[in-house]
């Protein structure tokens, strides 16, 4: 089966995921983590996109970002790998892919679940029992978005500056949402729709995101008359 095209458009937040090969690791000194960020400050800056949260996990990377350009995201993603794999297969002396396929992402309705992705992002290491609160992992965005730590990886998105008109206001109420755990309805919501490369949000949302992008938001709904002319349009669209 041919793959769906991504969901791409310009001033989108998108959630994406990136896995090491087999679930291997892809970070295994601190020099590996420190590397990789340097490259995704760099990569992101030149290819004009926003990178509000990320955490990198032993073998795989979640980051919430809003591209700028059409290509933006994919081009910072080819960077990335271009540059990230060739460092590590030095420094470890081995050979071929690192990572997983391509790239999975999902666009998201910034309203309803911006904030609700950069906590699932940088909750990570705690659901993984890395670490019991996020401000005790060192290698995700929560330092910088919760504690105000310098990052040069980190530019707050229209949602977080919404949290409050200072600085101090709005890092408390960040570390405000922490408070609780993501459910799981939430936590699977987020997860399908990343793997499936669909859209997150209201129905609103998707009916207006495949307006504009003349394509199917969504998975189809279980039942129905799967040999109707609608079905089999958009079955043959989503394979295109």
């Amino acid at each position: 089966m041919a793959r769906l095209p991504r969901f791409v458009l310009p001033g989108h937040p998108q959630h994406v995921i990136i896995r090491g090969n087999n679930r291997d690791p892809v970070f295994i000194a601190d020099e590996d983590y420190r590397y990789f960020l340097e490259k995704l400050s760099d990569g992101a800056k030149r290819h004009q996109c926003d990178i509000h949260a990320y955490v990198l996990m032993t073998n795989h990377v979640h980051l919430l970002i809003t591209p700028h350009k059409e290509d933006g995201l994919s081009k910072l993603m080819q960077m990335l790998g271009r540059y990230y794999v060739q460092y590590f297969n030095y420094t470890y002396q081995r050979t071929g892919t690192l990572w997983e396929g391509r790239y999975k992402a999902s666009l998201i309705d910034s309203e309803q679940y911006a904030l609700i992705c950069y906590r699932y992002i940088e909750l990570n290491p705690v659901r993984a029992n890395m670490v019991n609160h996020p401000s005790e992992y060192p290698w995700s965005s929560y330092q910088a978005n919760a504690l105000g730590q310098i990052d040069n990886c980190v530019t707050p998105h229209a949602m977080y500056w919404a949290l409050g008109l200072e600085e101090a206001e709005r890092q408390a109420a960040y570390r405000g949402l922490f408070s609780g755990h993501l459910d799981e309805i939430t936590l699977t919501q987020l997860r399908e729709a990343t793997n499936r490369a669909w859209v997150l949000g209201n129905d609103y949302f998707k009916e207006r995101i495949k307006a504009q992008l003349n394509r199917r938001a969504d998975k189809l709904a279980r039942g129905g008359n799967r040999k109707s002319g609608d079905f089999m349009k958009a079955r043959a669209r989503d394979n295109s």
